[in-house]
């Protein structure tokens, strides 16, 4: 071949792969899912007769149901989020709280910090940001770990200024609706729980609409907000339920309206379950007896040689001086060891069979884990004279999470319907690091270094 016909050919031959490679991402691109937690939401729920679940129900009978889903340790709100999105535990993606743990430095109290953007929270990289990246439309209301995350086409993330760190354009097409008062974020703060939900589904359903992005996703708080007060399976909750199961029919409609009913794959689940604990254990009272901390008489505490970070049905321990950091770890066993409620004492060498990080490795991490036993919880109180304390329908929440991941208790609902999913299947026990890796697969996408795996049982042929 002459040196001019190579040359026009080769440039056929990349011409060709550029076009090819754009209708495939067209075609990709023309794929929906819709990621749905509701927060606390477990998965007894969906046996129980008493929860008003009517269409989440019949999205399980249309698509794929499973026993339950287990979260990641420790078993709260943004860590979970964070698996939901990344495909691996908090070991990796760093998420321990809802914040990042400071450390001010040697004797001076740690304190969990929400105000933080994405890049201050997640280690590595998330199913959106390979989205974007490969020309996807992406957005997320009420999402945590999401605030300044440039991956994100339209964002209302979970942070406490909400209004303030949302996609500007998204801003300004709901306070022009009118689902927003404006642009003060003290306004929905001082909305009641079950309007803020309706504010965030209403958001969902303009962005559904308007945007068809092609990963939405959406974090609906009311049942966690309710549970914590009243306790899971109580009248309380189960309203709380049935608001969720309406918001998620509102979801529904937006999609037939946007024309898109039949290249949606839906997921609904959650970031944990609940239980009930009536008992309350406050170590750091224990600790502020023994001398090793010091409050004041405002809020919060003065100094902290050992503190304890409550995530519910375990407790973080910190040891925060170095000078004294061999008399405190062997002094906070000895103290708490026989403590009314105290089931375990955990240490470094078992947080790897917990997918937590090594403490000398990610500073966010504790020294100990304290566990509590069924029936009671932590709380960060330090001033009260009692180390335990009952709650009451006056004082105290009745409902809790962060128990450990093994505790049936804090499995969480899974239910996935629409294009790709297998009609009336039924799976075992999942675990919430496969679900990342299967959405990205029905995307036509790739999530390396997910440590799940793709849910094949619940696909139909050729997905």
């Amino acid at each position: 071949m002459k040196p001019a016909a190579l040359r026009i050919g080769r440039a056929f031959a990349l011409g060709a792969v550029v076009l090819v490679s754009a209708f495939a991402v067209r075609a990709a691109t023309n794929q929906y899912v819709v990621l749905i937690t509701i927060d606390g939401a477990a998965a007894y729920y969906l046996s129980d007769t008493n929860a008003p679940l009517p269409t989440l129900r019949q999205l399980a009978r249309e698509g794929a149901i499973a026993e339950g889903m287990r979260v990641s340790n420790p078993a709260i709100t943004w860590p979970n989020h964070t698996t939901l999105v990344t495909g691996v535990s908090p070991n990796k993606h760093s998420v321990l709280f809802n914040g990042v743990l400071m450390r001010p430095g040697p004797g001076r109290p740690v304190v969990v910090e929400g105000a933080k953007d994405k890049a201050d929270l997640v280690a590595v990289p998330t199913l959106y940001d390979r989205l974007h990246d490969a020309g996807y439309r992406t957005a997320d209301i009420n999402w945590p770990c999401t605030r300044g995350a440039r991956t994100l086409d339209d964002s209302f993330p979970d942070v406490p200024d909400q209004i303030s760190h949302m996609t500007p354009r998204l801003r300004a097409e709901l306070i022009a609706k009118q689902l927003l008062n404006g642009p003060e974020d003290a306004w929905l703060r001082a909305r009641s729980a079950a309007q803020r939900d309706q504010i965030w589904t209403a958001a969902a359903v303009q962005v559904i609409r308007d945007r068809r992005p092609n990963l939405l996703l959406f974090h609906m708080l009311i049942c966690d907000s309710i549970q914590h007060r009243y306790g899971p399976q109580s009248p309380a909750a189960y309203t709380a339920l049935a608001q969720a199961d309406s918001q998620l029919a509102e979801v529904l409609r937006a999609i037939d309206v946007a024309g898109i009913r039949d290249r949606t794959t839906l997921f609904v689940t959650a970031d944990h379950g609940f239980d009930t604990a009536l008992k309350i254990i406050n170590p750091n009272v224990v600790f502020r007896k023994a001398g090793l901390l010091e409050v004041g008489t405002a809020p919060g505490l003065l100094q902290a040689r050992a503190q304890i970070v409550s995530e519910g049905g375990i407790a973080f321990v910190y040891f925060t001086d170095p000078a004294s950091l061999a008399s405190d770890r062997a002094k906070v066993p000895e103290l708490m060891r026989n403590h009314e409620g105290i089931a375990d004492i955990l240490t470094p060498d078992q947080f790897p069979a917990l997918h937590l990080p090594d403490p000398a490795k990610n500073r966010q991490m504790a020294n100990l884990i304290l566990v509590a036993q069924p029936g009671y919880a932590f709380n960060n109180e330090a001033r009260s004279d009692e180390s335990v304390t009952e709650v009451t329908l006056t004082a105290g929440n009745q409902g809790h999470h962060g128990f450990l991941s093994s505790n049936p208790r804090m499995n969480a609902l899974f239910v996935a319907w629409g294009r790709g999913i297998k009609a009336g299947t039924k799976l075992g026990l999942i675990d919430n690091i496969d679900v990342a890796p299967t959405i990205a697969h029905l995307l036509g996408v790739a999530l390396p270094g997910a440590d799940g795996h793709v849910l094949r049982e619940l696909l139909e042929v050729g997905h």
